[in-house]
């Protein structure tokens, strides 16, 4: 019966492992060879399964789809480090501060697309948060309202394509619906593309900008106080905001509809994407050697987090379902009442907890291998639940008191912002997305129907 729970163990280590500090990747493949050696020397792991393992990194290295990581995070970082996202939202937040809201909007419209070229919460949040919470106090916004926007909006990298999580989400479901179809007997089966994970997000995501928008409008009009309108004469040339605002734009509409109209691959499209924001940054005339190593730098070392995790993680998986773990998670969804339901309102809150403690890399790397299979298995459709983590992990990334973006905003907000403020002003969109969740929840077709469309 303890071998039963061995997998169970080797994931409360590992979280356990997590919460003391230790980095992500060398926990994950330290407690997966602590439990391969304690099993080998028992005799209830066969060792011959660690030797599959060379394979498996040689297949994440010749995995084409995860080169578009890199290059989006190239983009993003670029974009960032240039100051393009820094320009366009001060043009637009002079453009639009003589309306009540207007820098609010302002910030909700440029962050979504800072979120869609950088697709890291961290990264968003911070860059927001630098930007445009300074001005926002200024201006007379609420603390609460100024630092639930920016921790809100800094969160849409989770969901708006083209989006890193998207990436990881996609080819770790493409495996997962795979070996579901190979586990039914299906031997041609059919696959799962960061694509169609991307056309499924398109929808989800900008109904959630549309109600933040929504949210803000109805903030400035019935408590003007907390939102209040800039003076006019603080505003700018119609030409000069789209000098800014067109290139941006133009990129992310470039990159994401070559890949809507089956023009390129994500991952082609990523290249698109990082030359087009060299270009932009060139044009600026804000690349130079010294930021251009900068972004190189950046990329780099955040590239290298993400695949180190991954081999971690992959090595983690081997030894988790070496002592059938998997086994052991497929029995128990099979065995909870309400069939489907309730096996996925399971993992929904398994991952909603976990998103306290774990990024979303870690979660795409070790939670969706095990649970993905199953779910598959049961009938899930795989781009609504990949498009369901993806907002189950935005929501617990803002819920206090754990969630990652209220941590980034407190490390650059200033000491006049109680942290008890940006508790309060997360909560409404915390609502705004559950509301969001479960509306794709009760209708999956707002996750499927545009890629059915577009598949015809």
């Amino acid at each position: 019966m303890l071998i039963e729970l061995i997998p169970l163990l080797m994931f409360a280590a590992v979280c356990a492992v997590l919460m003391l500090g230790y980095p992500v990747a060398f926990t994950l493949a330290g407690v997966a060879l602590v439990f391969a050696g304690f099993g080998i020397v028992t005799g209830v792991f066969e060792p011959n399964l660690l030797r599959t393992f060379p394979s498996r990194i040689y297949g994440i290295m010749a995995n084409y789809t995860l080169v578009a990581v890199p290059l989006f995070v190239f983009m993003g970082t670029l974009l960032e480090k240039s100051r393009l996202a820094e320009e366009l939202l001060e043009n637009m937040s002079r453009a639009c501060r003589s309306l009540p809201g207007g820098l609010g909007l302002s910030v909700i419209i440029v962050g979504a697309l800072l979120a869609a070229s950088t697709g890291i919460v961290g990264a968003t949040v911070v860059t927001m948060g630098l930007i445009s919470l300074p001005t926002m106090l200024r201006q007379g916004y609420h603390p609460s309202l100024a630092a639930g926007t920016i921790c809100a909006t800094g969160t849409l990298g989770q969901i708006i394509p083209p989006s890193i999580a998207l990436v990881l989400l996609g080819d770790v479901l493409s495996n997962a619906y795979q070996r579901a179809q190979l586990s039914q007997g299906v031997f041609s089966p059919e696959t799962l593309s960061v694509g169609d994970l991307f056309v499924g997000a398109l929808i989800p995501g900008l109904v959630l900008v549309s109600l933040y928008l929504l949210y803000m409008l109805l903030v400035a009009r019935w408590r003007p106080t907390l939102a209040p309108a800039a003076p006019s004469e603080e505003r700018i040339s119609t030409g000069r905001l789209w000098l800014s605002l067109v290139p941006v734009s133009a990129l992310i509409i470039l990159v994401l509809g070559s890949i809507l109209l089956g023009i390129a691959t994500p991952t082609e499209a990523a290249g698109v994407g990082a030359l087009g924001a060299a270009l932009l940054a060139l044009l600026k005339g804000k690349l130079d050697l010294a930021r251009l190593k900068e972004v190189a730098r950046s990329t780099t070392m955040t590239s290298a987090m993400i695949f180190t995790i991954l081999i971690g993680a992959s090595l983690f998986s081997l030894v988790f379902r070496g002592f059938g773990g998997e086994e052991l998670v497929e029995g128990f969804f099979h065995q909870l009442p309400g069939g489907v339901f309730t096996a996925m309102l399971v993992v929904m809150v398994i991952i909603f907890l976990l998103g306290f403690i774990l990024d979303f890399i870690e979660i795409t790397f070790v939670v969706v291998p095990i649970v993905g299979p199953v779910l598959l298995a049961m009938g899930v459709d795989p781009i609504w639940l990949g498009i369901m983590i993806a907002l189950n992990l935005q929501t617990s990334f803002l819920t206090p008191p754990f969630g990652f973006a209220l941590f980034y905003l407190r490390g650059v907000a200033p000491a006049s912002v109680a942290t008890s403020a940006l508790y309060r002003g997360v909560i409404p969109f915390i609502v705004l997305q559950l509301l969001v969740l479960c509306a794709l929840a009760l209708w999956p077709g707002l996750a499927t129907w545009l890629p059915q469309q577009l598949s015809l």
